[in-house]
């Protein structure tokens, strides 16, 4: 009883809190970096009939070498021997589409398995699985991260609005909880 009523009193307390602050608190994503974009809610995007293009990849070269002792066995077989999973391949999106938008496309019309769930809690779509390599199977901190132009975003890939020209990499990451959220990841 007591545990409830103490979730009771913090859930109340960061409604309260919440009050009068941006949206993106809502979703716990501020402050995004000084000059890096703000999310869009997927339900205020509008897609627009404007093509533009950016260059996406999905790799998980992270689990060759000696990231391949973090992986479960049985998924040893479902990594590819140079790491990439879809190489870095230019390709067409529509104004207002996310990040999250155009993995989907991409995995659908290459046939490369995905799966996601939706989470309320950040209003956002959360990747659990690309080429059958999930979250967890190379150990409790690995999973599936993303960066736009070298950033690794502080919000879901389904809030990150893409623009012309935008370079999306999807990465294996053995340690996803080692606090890089928001930085500088990858060297463009």
């Amino acid at each position: 009883m007591k545990k409830l009523i103490l979730l009771a009193a913090v859930t109340i307390l960061l409604l309260v809190a919440g009050c009068g602050e941006s949206q993106t608190d809502i979703y716990l994503t501020d402050p995004v970096p000084e000059g890096m974009p703000e999310p869009v809610e997927p339900q205020d995007a509008v897609i627009e009939d404007v093509e533009y293009t950016c260059t996406i990849s999905v790799v998980c070269d992270a689990l060759l070498g000696d990231g391949a002792d973090e992986l479960d066995p049985d998924k040893l077989e479902l990594v590819p021997e140079d790491g990439v999973i879809f190489p870095a391949t230019e390709v067409v999106f529509y104004g207002g589409e996310s990040v999250f938008n155009l993995l989907s496309r991409v995995c659908r019309q290459n046939s490369i398995h995905m799966e996601f769930v939706d989470t309320p809690l950040y209003n956002s779509a959360y990747i659990e699985g690309i080429g059958n390599l999930y979250e967890f199977d190379a150990g409790e901190f690995s999973g599936w991260i993303y960066t736009v132009n070298g950033w690794q975003p502080n919000y879901g890939s389904s809030r990150y609005a893409l623009h012309d020209g935008d370079v999306v990499v999807w990465s294996y990451a053995l340690d996803v909880g080692d606090g890089q959220l928001g930085v500088e990841t990858i060297a463009q």
